[in-house]
């Protein structure tokens, strides 16, 4: 698998997402947001931190640099794109997908082992992961608390877009699992044509033997078998 990690000013996941994928033996490029080449990748990555400092607002910056561009081009013709944390706020304020992220419930910076729940495994992402089950990956953010209009919550439980949601250690869904105040406990959607996940848990933070739980290496190995099957 060929995987270009954008790097925009303020990443810090950036490297966790490059190790992570170096580690299963890919092909990992390192992208400056100023570029024009994504390298001719079979996945995208957009990493957490704060591009810009979250100026203006998380992403909103971050969505005019150069390399934006080439991301919509590349996902607009069927390529994978994994955003996480502030990879998801740029892929809402790029419009690959829809609602936005807003500040927690809170008004605190939250950083923690989460719960959450596999709510579909009709995608690249989740494709060997049974509905119901329940993964611990981390989260780190302020502004995860994903809010759409109603009507844009409704398409995307019809049309099965909400791949994640947080949830107990027993795969209940409850205000108390939910660490944001999140629309209908979302964690993570895809866009209606199934190749844009954005998702606010760090699956990279996840899947390495050096830390407690490698839950999120099921979302690579989901990628990678996808993948096996399209060439």
């Amino acid at each position: 698998m060929r995987v270009s990690v954008i790097t925009f000013p303020g990443s810090n996941c950036d490297h966790d997402a490059y190790e992570v994928c170096s580690f299963r033996k890919h092909q990992t490029a390192m992208v400056w947001h100023q570029e024009h080449d994504l390298q001719t990748p079979d996945l995208v990555i957009l990493p957490g931190g704060f591009s810009y400092g979250d100026y203006l607002r998380c992403g909103a910056l971050a969505r005019f640099s150069p390399i934006v561009n080439e991301v919509i081009r590349f996902a607009k013709k069927g390529g994978l794109v994994l955003g996480i944390c502030n990879g998801f706020q740029i892929l809402t304020e790029a419009g690959l997908l829809p609602g936005t992220l807003l500040m927690n419930s809170g008004l605190r910076f939250v950083c923690k082992h989460q719960h959450i729940r596999v709510e579909s495994s009709d995608s690249p992402f989740t494709t060997n992961l049974k509905p119901g089950s329940i993964l611990d990956i981390p989260i780190a953010h302020k502004e995860g608390n994903y809010f759409a209009p109603s009507d844009t919550l409704k398409a995307l439980q019809d049309k099965d877009q909400i791949l994640f949601r947080y949830c107990d250690s027993q795969g209940q869904l409850s205000s108390a699992a939910n660490p944001n105040g999140a629309l209908d406990n979302i964690a993570g959607i895809i866009n209606s044509d199934r190749n844009v996940l954005g998702m606010m848990p760090h699956p990279e933070r996840s899947a390495t033997e050096s830390v407690c739980s490698q839950d999120g290496s099921h979302i690579f190995a989901a990628l990678e078998k996808y993948l096996d099957g399209a060439y």
